[in-house]
């Protein structure tokens, strides 16, 4: 089913269909969820809807602690992935091209706040463009954008609609054009019409096991367990300032005095013989209220697949790079995940820049696009000096080739350039009959291996 037969089959052929298509019961589901995660990530959490008591035969407004342990969450899984920038590998000469491309669109940035959306509303959308012949991106947030899906699972146009001012703004996204729409006025009208260059937009989601074509935000994994542990709080500190102060008990008959005198401490009391004063409160029972509020929290850490190491909640001394890796087993696993997710649409990205590039005459062959890569530097901990000592022990015995050891560098980010950047300097050396040893020379990606001067 093309655009064509779907505007005829769900909106009669009507030329404003998009608005249909936005106001469609499924899309405002859609949008409002993502807009009460907007909120919650804002301050809006449950607690602080509790309502008022009475205690003492007066309003009591209860303690109502927000903790935005969600936010500490997200940044820790959106930095762990992407803390360091992602490493494109491939042939020489596209590699070269696509970092030129990387470095003017500042995807590095873009690539962060797209796992961050991502993971906090489920799906981010982004658009490539030309723009006065540099290649760059544009995100569309989950609750502007409207992806629309043929009975095939296929995307065969995109909406993003949006509101300013009390103005309804429209762009409708097709394979081939870009057209705009605005109400200004009263009336919807078109206000422009461009070719689409690069095809529909990308769209980014996480995996959600009712629907395929939408992502599910981590949050919602996490909203209870928050939730719970809020209250808990709450509740136990209402406790402790209603509960637990003492009340003043007098057994028995004062020898002076109409009534127990407002200011207990400091003040004397006659008491009658065989009559008792005391303090009465209730017991805290502080190890029940730890044991609940840790048990909520290493159950939210483990559904985040979040070690608690990284949030400061173990203590640890002269560990080894291997143990650290298994402290950090859970998180590992959480970012190969989350990386798929965002390696999927970057490969599409690449697909378009290809496209965009030929408009400008830059071409290349199929082989030289297939061997495009790219490589994730975790910001996992480790030792650095342990972890460059075992590169050089096999660089030693010929079990790793140059590139692969640039590669695992914990101080190289850009292979590439580090590959050229060698190169120059051997060629510098060489040049300059300085050292007659054997060196390893990088060209066009590949090692040659000089033998000794004679």
């Amino acid at each position: 089913m093309n655009l064509q037969q779907y505007i005829k089959e769900y909106h009669e052929g009507r030329s404003d269909w998009f608005i249909e298509e936005v106001q469609s019961v499924s899309n405002q589901q859609r949008v409002m969820n993502v807009l009460n995660l907007k909120d919650y990530l804002n301050g809006q959490h449950r607690i602080l809807q509790k309502p008022n008591e009475k205690f003492g035969g007066k309003e009591y407004v209860p303690r109502k602690i927000v903790m935005n342990h969600a936010l500490t969450l997200l940044n820790f899984q959106t930095s762990f992935l992407l803390q360091n920038p992602i490493t494109i590998t491939g042939k020489e000469r596209i590699v070269k091209e696509y970092q030129k491309i990387n470095r003017q669109g500042k995807y590095d940035r873009l690539n962060y706040r797209i796992l961050d959306k991502m993971l906090k509303y489920g799906q981010v959308f982004e658009y490539v463009y030309l723009d006065q012949n540099t290649i760059k991106s544009k995100l569309i947030d989950a609750s502007e954008g409207y992806p629309i899906w043929n009975d095939e699972n296929e995307m065969i146009a995109f909406i993003q609609a949006y509101m300013v001012d009390g103005i309804d703004y429209y762009i409708v996204y097709t394979d081939d054009t870009v057209e705009t729409y605005n109400n200004k006025g009263g009336q919807l009208r078109m206000t422009g019409r461009y070719a689409n260059l690069s095809g529909l937009p990308i769209v980014y989601k996480t995996t959600n096991e009712v629907n395929e074509n939408e992502g599910k935000s981590e949050l919602e994994n996490w909203i209870s367990i928050l939730d719970s542990l809020e209250d808990l709080i709450s509740k136990a500190t209402d406790a402790y300032y209603r509960y637990i102060t003492g009340i003043p008990v007098v057994t028995g008959q004062q020898l002076k005095g109409e009534g127990l005198p407002v200011d207990v401490i400091g003040a004397g009391l006659n008491l009658d013989d065989g009559a008792t004063f005391e303090f009465v409160s209730n017991k805290f029972d502080s190890q029940a209220f730890d044991t609940l509020y840790q048990t909520l929290l290493n159950a939210l850490y483990t559904v985040a697949q979040i070690p608690s190491i990284a949030v400061g909640r173990t203590d640890i001394s002269n560990v080894s790079t291997e143990a650290v890796r298994i402290l950090y087993q859970m998180a590992q696993m959480k970012a190969g995940q989350n990386e798929q997710y965002i390696r999927e649409g970057i490969e599409q990205r690449f697909e378009k820049i290809r496209r965009l590039l030929a408009y400008k005459g830059v071409t290349f062959r199929d082989e030289e696009f297939d061997s495009l890569g790219l490589v994730f530097s975790y910001q996992l901990p480790s030792n650095d000096k342990e972890v460059i000592e075992n590169m050089k022990a096999l660089r030693e015995v010929g079990g790793l080739s140059l590139v692969t050891m640039i590669e695992q560098n914990p101080y190289v980010y850009d292979v590439q350039q580090e590959l050229m950047r060698l190169k120059e300097e051997n060629n510098t050396i060489y040049s300059s009959g300085v050292d007659n040893k054997t060196q390893d020379v990088v060209f066009n990606g590949n090692v040659n291996v000089s033998r000794e001067n004679t």
